[in-house]
């Protein structure tokens, strides 16, 4: 997969595109990750993007000929076009594992007051982490690579992503390590019996009581929802 990114800020995704598992998948050829400014593609001599807001009103808009020329020089016809924007579709898991099925995804991080009104004529999908405001699209963008890079073929183990909270609509399970005894709390008797056909019995129990309790708002689209 190739993954490139549109933002005024390049330096802020330097760190989360080399550590961890991101960094590791980058160096395994499984994701490639490019970072571009828009100003880069801007055509005046001060690489201007934004200017005032026609009718009044506070903070600039991003003017969409920079975006653009930055979409015509990127854009290729196994692209998707993701504007991060608080208006988009709400991103959930669901949504994760469609965007990593694609080849190539261009995510467009805006800043200041937002968009100009026709830069929307050139995106395919306008996605939203949640009904509050950033200063811009950047932290909203490394959420999405964050969560599609680890969804990806040999980044991690496909047991540890299907086992993620939100698949199937549940929370994920409690999980424990050592040591057996903390502050008087025990790992369940359960996790220690070596018996897995119990094991996987009690960690869906407590997946489902655990979705129950924090989100029956979810465990209502679950197959396991009585």
């Amino acid at each position: 997969m190739k993954i490139d990114v549109l933002t005024l800020f390049p330096e802020m995704f330097d760190k989360i595109i080399n550590e961890s598992i991101i960094k590791r998948a980058r160096n395994n050829k499984l994701v490639e990750i490019n970072i571009y400014n828009i100003r880069d593609f801007a055509d005046n001599p001060h690489k201007k993007v934004d200017d005032y807001s026609f009718g009044g009103g506070s903070g600039m808009v991003l003017m969409p000929e920079p975006i653009f020329k930055a979409l015509k020089t990127l854009r290729k016809e196994n692209t998707i076009v993701i504007m991060m924007t608080p208006q988009g579709t709400q991103y959930n898991q669901k949504k994760a594992y469609e965007l990593s099925k694609f080849e190539h995804i261009i995510l467009l991080c805006g800043h200041y007051e937002g968009f100009d009104e026709r830069i929307r004529s050139f995106v395919d999908l306008e996605i939203s982490i949640g009904d509050y405001v950033l200063t811009g699209g950047e932290i909203p963008s490394m959420v999405l690579i964050d969560s599609i890079t680890r969804l990806l073929d040999g980044v991690i183990t496909k047991d540890s992503h299907i086992c993620d909270s939100f698949n199937n609509n549940l929370l994920d399970y409690p999980v424990y390590t050592k040591p057996i005894e903390f502050n008087n709390m025990k790992v369940p008797d359960v996790l220690l019996s070596g018996h897995h056909e119990n094991i996987d019995k009690w960690r869906l129990e407590q997946s489902i009581k655990k979705t129950k309790d924090r989100r029956p708002d979810i465990l209502e689209k679950s197959w396991y929802y009585e």
